[in-house]
């Protein structure tokens, strides 16, 4: 695998590996690294930044880093819908913490380009600041900067102005291309610095485009080998791939020209099956064949850049009847992630990313049309930072990964049956360590023999789940013949092996160790008991009865010790190994373990306590001393050769909100009066577009975009005279879903239109809803002179552009106005948002006057306000703003995770934009839904100080409107933390 001529040469010197470039790269062909194969072995250690060259190649199994083989086990999360650079590191650490050993991440174009030419990667922008993150965290980065991202961001991750200029996106179009080197230079300008191969970063694998099945022609074949080149040329030389889309067999390597190179390209694909569907077989062992998956390419490694985590509801909650993504989690739940997970790794996918790990929050105006603000998905991790029970699984799966060699490199073996149930056989080859998946995809628990080479065993699987067997894992210096519990890591800690494994809370564990003489067993919690008989060792132990149970195997066929450490779902979560320069501790007790040092014989160890519980550090020999976040604990050696508090750590203390009071409030859209003075507004005069919505006939371009207004609200102002004739007022507009219209007649309300609530069958998925709001005149609206036509347009998002059809230039705002009864001659004034925040960003603001003038933020002086208190109850149509601020006085030790809930009668048709110290913080749509309690992430939030928060309603004049109920709601707490720095 050439990646550059500088990796070449180090890959020629590793003649102990005998690696060798050969191959053409294409389907079917053999990969750089196959000729003769790379045996099973240690795992690289976790990546930093260490100024040392490394090479990372691969052949049909895994990755080949430095030559040894790595399973990557990776997990998404977007910076960018978390604006607060502190609390990166915090999702960081607990990905590394709960077994992930990779962070797949997306750059959204829009977000850091705010106009042609203008990039910002300063602040909440700072992507060499996540990249250094990544690499102290000990994480390596799947680098995914597009240019086209989908990820139900706004346009697709287009930059709105881009939908205002010439140029087919997503082809091979000269003025598009022109518009993407400029942005792929900025990328990777910062992303050469982080590059795994030069040792200054951990970026190992970069992903052009995204889903890209539009233009399979010249055209298609000649963009993405633009890119390709572009990328190379930018000096990033670690394996590059695409995600395939549905498994297409699209772009898989020799599909289109890559130079002179032709090993530096994975193919990838995606996948988000139903938990209603069995999992598919989409590996290198499926039923094979172009669109089956990994078979697309046999010559590189299992790749899924994306499996469900998880999965995006739209507004209204269709997805999920309303429940929100508390359905998603429970459908998509720790069950659903062993069976499907498992199954993936039992088809040879080696290279795993999950998608959403962490979903976080799509603020401001960043959500695509089909999402509303939250994006929790579901995920592992929730949208407040918390763990939850989703992340059993992760956890076991990834230490495993990571711990256990031999499932880098595994064959299909001889088939294998159990009554009930789907079974999976797979073998090391260099080990012969045999691999059991057994998947249940019944709905009752099924109680069955399973065959394997070390016998028949009986073992039982719930509804819908699946379970993980090991035969002839080399366990330290002993071997494992066989075990009814899943196998979780395996380290060497000190001077001796320590071994855990896990499963349901009551399983009956048996774990069996081929012994030929009789090893000395002390049983070190009373829940265990022990056998020796025909040559084996039989430990048995009941998970989850007293958390963690221990047991001691010496002598017999080793002089080096072996812990076995047996747990269920629940405790095995709180096991942490960890590598440090002088050898690897097992951490167990707490929530969450950040980082551990060594300092001569004392354990510092960092990390997050939510419960009662003790602290248990296994390590090297001579350690005597534990500090914990900073506090020196009383211990004691225990006979486990772990080093044990004698006290308890304390859990959590409560934390008390404040009631939200104090509100001010004052009503705005002077817009709609015929006296406001819009001179300074641009004249929406023009006569022709680049969108892909027609201009109507006889009618200027009414589009916000052609006129640099992108994000948020926008206003129109239509001059005209005598409406003595006229009958009817007839709005054409366009937006994103829920886009919403009203409309004002010298300043008299005509109404207000609002697009329809999605339909889970037809709708969901709807980016672009058109339609024309019809507004009768009364009579006293009636007469001849200046008249003022006011428009108020929520036009939501732009739509993505999956199909490659330019959708993200599809018109927003108005698109013609028509008349019944006359037909005046209407001059046109626009104006959206106002000048680009240099904080928050170009998506944070939209044009409502209270935006313009700086409502939202914490310094406004809004003494002349008027007061009042929720629920309020008025009908009124257009905008009204409320403040108020708030103070939090939570300790620095604590990291508290809060939201803003917002309640009210769900008939009433209101909406809010929600501002927490000028940062728009979402929308909640009273009687739409299902999004009810807003993340207010710390950083944003002062958790010591004073807070503002606004509130920008519209009513919408058909019903009474609130608020009704608005507060403070706590997400999670945990002692410990990080310093979190205000943005």
């Amino acid at each position: 695998m050439a990646l550059s001529r500088r990796t070449f040469s180090a890959l020629a010197g590793s003649t102990a590996l005998g690696l060798a470039l050969g191959g053409s790269g294409g389907p079917g062909a053999p990969s750089a690294f196959a000729a003769r194969g790379v045996p099973t072995g240690p795992a690289p250690a976790p990546p930093t930044a260490d100024n040392e060259r490394h090479t990372i190649g691969y052949d049909r199994y895994s990755l080949l880093v430095d030559g040894r083989r790595l399973v990557v086990w990776s997990g998404e999360m977007h910076p960018f819908r978390l604006p607060s650079p502190s609390l990166w590191r915090d999702v960081l650490q607990k990905m590394r913490a709960h077994g992930y050993n990779a962070v797949s991440i997306y750059v959204a174009w829009n977000y850091h380009s705010p106009a042609p030419d203008h990039f910002d990667f300063t602040g909440v922008r700072d992507l060499d600041l996540f990249l250094r993150m990544a690499a102290e965290t000990g994480l390596y980065v799947v680098l995914r900067p597009g240019p086209y991202i989908n990820a139900e961001v706004d346009g697709g991750g287009f930059p709105g102005w881009l939908t205002a200029t010439t140029g087919r996106a997503r082809t091979d179009d000269p003025v598009y291309l022109g518009h993407v080197d400029a942005w792929l230079t900025q990328v990777n300008r910062i992303a050469r610095k982080h590059l795994y191969t030069r040792g200054t970063g951990t970026v190992l694998l970069y992903q052009i485009e995204n889903e890209y099945d539009a233009h399979l022609d010249e055209s298609g074949r000649a963009y993405m080998s633009h890119l390709y080149k572009k990328v190379r040329a930018d000096g990033i030389d670690v394996p590059l791939f695409h995600n395939d889309k549905g498994r297409n067999g699209y772009w898989v390597p020799g599909a289109f020209d890559t130079g002179r190179e032709k090993d530096g390209w994975l193919y990838g694909f995606d996948g988000y099956p139903s938990p209603a569907k069995t999992p598919p077989d989409w590996g290198t062992f499926g039923p094979g064949g172009a669109k089956g998956g990994a078979s697309a390419s046999p010559s590189t490694p299992g790749f899924v850049p994306e499996f469900g985590g998880g999965w995006f509801d739209p507004w209204g909650g269709a997805w999920f009847d309303g429940k929100g993504y508390a359905e998603s989690r429970r459908t998509r739940d720790a069950a659903y992630e062993r069976r499907f997970y498992l199954t993936n790794l039992a088809n040879g996918l080696t290279l795993h990313n999950v998608y959403m790990t962490f979903g976080g929050t799509s603020w401001g105006w960043l959500p695509a049309p089909v999402v509303y603000t939250s994006y929790d998905y579901g995920a592992a991790i929730d949208e407040g930072r918390n763990v939850t029970a989703k992340i059993a699984p992760m956890h076991q799966l990834g230490h495993l990964l990571q711990r256990v060699p031999d499932f880098a490199k595994l064959d299909r073996a001889a088939e294998v049956t159990a009554a009930g149930l789907k079974v999976y056989h797979l073998t090391n080859p260099d080990t012969g360590a045999h691999v059991y998946v057994a998947r249940n995809d019944g709905t009752d628990p099924v109680t069955t023999e399973l065959p394997t080479d070390a016998g028949r065993l009986r073992i039982t699987v719930p509804g819908r789940d699946a379970r993980l067997l090991a035969t002839g894992l080399k366990l330290g210096t002993r071997t494992l013949k066989y075990a009814t519990a899943e196998p979780g890591l395996c380290v060497t800690a000190g001077r001796q092996d320590i071994a855990l494994f896990s499963g349901r809370r009551g399983d009956m564990a048996e774990v069996v160790l081929t012994s030929l003489t009789e090893p000395s067993v002390t049983r070190l919690d009373p829940e265990a008991a022990w056998a020796f008989a025909d040559d084996a060792l039989h430990v048995n132990a009941p998970l989850g009865q007293g958390g963690l149970t221990r047991v001691l195997v010496q002598k017999g066929d080793s002089e080096t010790p072996l812990l076995l450490l047996f747990a269920d779902d629940a405790t095995a979560v709180r096991v942490f190994p960890y590598d440090t320069p002088s050898g690897t501790l097992l951490v167990y007790g707490p929530a969450l373990l950040r980082h551990v040092e060594l300092r001569g014989s004392e354990v510092h160890l960092t990390g997050d306590v939510t419960e009662t519980t003790s602290l248990e550090v296994w390590g090297p020999r001579g350690i005597d001393k534990l500090v914990w976040n900073g506090r020196a604990l009383p211990t004691r050696v225990t006979l486990s050769g772990s080093l044990m508090t004698t006290g308890m750590l304390p859990p959590v203390p409560e934390v008390k909100l404040p009631a939200l009071g104090g509100w001010r409030m004052r009503t705005e859209n002077p817009e709609a009066g015929p006296s406001f003075d819009d001179s300074g507004w641009k004249a929406a005069d023009k006569t022709t577009s680049f969108s892909t919505t027609p201009v109507p006939d006889g009618q200027p371009v009414l589009f916000a975009d052609d006129y640099g207004f992108h994000y948020g609200d926008v206003w129109y102002r239509g001059t005209f005279t005598d409406s003595t004739a006229l009958e009817e007022v007839a709005l054409a507009y366009s937006t994103g879903t829920q886009g919403l219209l009203m409309a004002w007649l010298d300043g008299e309300p005509l109404g207000t239109h609002r697009m329809p609530v999605p339909d889970k069958n037809t709708t969901a998925r709807q980016g672009t809803w058109t339609a024309t709001a019809a507004f009768p005149l009364r009579a006293a609206l009636r007469s001849p002179g200046r008249h003022v036509l006011s428009v108020l347009v929520r036009r939501m998002q732009h739509d993505q552009d999956g199909k490659g059809l330019d959708s993200h230039k599809a018109a927003r705002g108005l698109t013609r106005a028509s008349f019944k009864g006359a037909a005046p001659k209407v001059s046109w004034r626009i104006q959206g948002e106002g000048a680009l925040d240099p904080v928050r960003g170009p998506m944070n603001n939209g044009g409502l006057y209270g935006e313009r003038k700086g409502w939202h933020l914490p310094g406004f002086r809004d003494h002349d306000w008027e007061h009042t208190a929720f629920p309020r109850a008025a009908r009124y149509q257009g905008v009204t703003w409320y403040r108020t601020t708030f103070r939090l006085a939570i300790p620095a030790d604590i990291d508290a995770s809060i939201g803003l809930t917002l309640e009210d009668d769900p008939y009433r048709a209101y909406r809010a934009q929600i501002f927490l110290n000028g940062w728009n913080m979402g929308q909640y749509i009273n009687n739409v839904g299902p999004q009810h309690t807003f993340v207010l992430p710390n950083g944003v939030l002062r958790t010591r100080g004073t807070n503002t928060l606004a509130l920008a309603v519209l009513s919408e004049f058909t019903t009474l409107s609130g608020p009704g109920k608005a507060s403070l709601t706590l997400l999670g707490r945990a002692s410990g933390g990080l310093p979190v720095t205000p943005v």
